[in-house]
């Protein structure tokens, strides 16, 4: 059960003053239904495209509401993976309030870059969230800066709740909720929000299998060993979860399910591709949980899946992509050995346009592989239309008297 400070932050109409003063600059930002998706899953299933909001995520909302709680004479510092201090690094501008952001060494580029822009000073360093927002502790004991918690602080979660009061005013028959949980501050707010004006609504939390804290608290188990680095979702990549927000998600929170990273990417692509939504990996993590099975649908009303960001670097997002093309068999890499003369590797090439394949890179190999004296292998990566196609495209090459290895 939440602390008598939890209840008393968390009223109902607490949460509606801090939503109602955000709306001038926080986005309410739409709600998608997806027929194929509804079709493939058998349920009725709608995103949440918190991803399309001001700074990339849902975070604006929660570091807006801090900021208001606090003495504007006085700076703020953060420990972040990038939403929060791009969130934070937004609002203190917009508010004429110093800001100062820990990040881990490996944080995205876009994220650090965004942070610096909005005008925040950056510390790089350390090699998790957990590390960051310890350094950042540090600097407000030496500094006076106000310490800004990513999650674990009742007034970011209030703010956070906007995301259920929104849900509620735009899906009428609304069922079930499925959320990314890192430190639980978003899964606490939308649970805070809907136990209040949809109390029947199932939440369901989702964490990324290789960082699945909150998941390991509610089995028994104790939290394994992690760091950002590990999982392609960063966002959520938190060691242990809230001293606060856990006793909010044990209340709140119907069941806490993990995903994989190839389930993750999956559904970054599915997004990019079938809604043209840029989502990153803590954002998909939602939909990954039900394209996998993990999460049903609910039998009635329309289930939601929160995309909480879509701040990703574009190197990582393209070789995801790349990755589910190759496991989707639109994308192949073809070794073969043809005799080295003239004319040879135009007639594989040839053989492969008349399959109606398309080449994306060619590699002569005559190093390392066993061929004969007049031979020379050839690496070919293909783009296909899918699993069939491949198949008829091997098929006819070795009709052709190729003899193929598939990588």
């Amino acid at each position: 059960m939440e602390s008598p400070a939890a209840a008393a932050a968390l009223r109902p109409e607490a949460l509606t003053a801090a939503h109602r003063s955000s709306t001038e600059i926080v986005r309410r930002t739409p709600v998608f239904t997806s027929a194929s998706l509804s079709d493939r899953l058998g349920g009725t299933i709608a995103l949440k495209a918190e991803c399309l909001q001001r700074t990339g995520s849902f975070k604006l909302r929660g570091a807006l509401n801090k900021l208001r709680q606090i003495d504007p004479g006085r700076g703020v510092v953060a420990g972040s993976a990038g939403n929060h201090a791009q969130a934070l690094a937004f609002a203190a501008r917009h508010q004429g309030v110093a800001c100062e952001v820990f990040m881990p060494a490996e944080a995205a580029i876009s994220k650090l870059d965004a942070v610096r822009e909005f005008g925040a000073v950056v510390h790089q360093g350390g090699e998790s969230v957990d590390e960051c927002i310890e350094s950042a502790r540090r600097r407000a004991g030496e500094s006076g800066l106000v310490f800004v918690h990513p999650f674990d602080d009742l007034d970011v979660i209030c703010g956070q709740a906007g995301v259920g009061i929104e849900l509620v005013e735009q899906v009428e028959n609304l069922r079930r909720v499925v959320v990314p949980i890192g430190g639980g501050g978003l899964v606490s707010g939308i649970g805070a929000a809907l136990s209040h004006l949809r109390p029947e609504v199932e939440v369901i939390g989702v964490q990324a299998e290789l960082c699945a804290p909150v998941a390991a608290v509610r089995s028994g188990r104790a939290p394994a060993p992690a760091s950002a680095g590990q999982t392609i979702a960063d966002g959520i990549a938190i060691k242990r979860p809230g001293a606060t927000t856990l006793p909010l998600i044990e209340r709140w929170v119907d069941e806490v399910v993990t995903v994989s990273e190839e389930e993750i990417g999956g559904a970054m692509t599915i997004l990019l591709e079938g809604s043209k939504l840029v989502v990153e990996g803590a954002g998909a993590a939602a939909l990954a949980a039900l394209i996998s099975n993990a999460v049903a649908p609910a039998g009635s009303g329309t289930t939601v899946a929160i995309l909480s960001g879509g701040n990703v670097d574009v190197g990582l997002l393209a070789a995801i992509a790349a990755h589910q093309e190759t496991r989707a068999r639109r994308r192949a890499r073809i070794f073969t050995s043809i005799l080295d003369r003239p004319g040879s590797l135009a007639g594989l090439l040839a053989a492969v346009a008349d399959a109606k394949a398309n080449v994306l890179a060619v590699e002569h190999v005559r190093d390392g592989v066993d061929l004969d004296v007049r031979d020379t292998g050839v690496n070919l990566t293909i783009e296909t239309h899918g699993r069939e196609h491949l198949e008829r495209v091997l098929g006819e090459l070795r009709a052709d008297g190729y003899v193929l290895t598939l990588g």
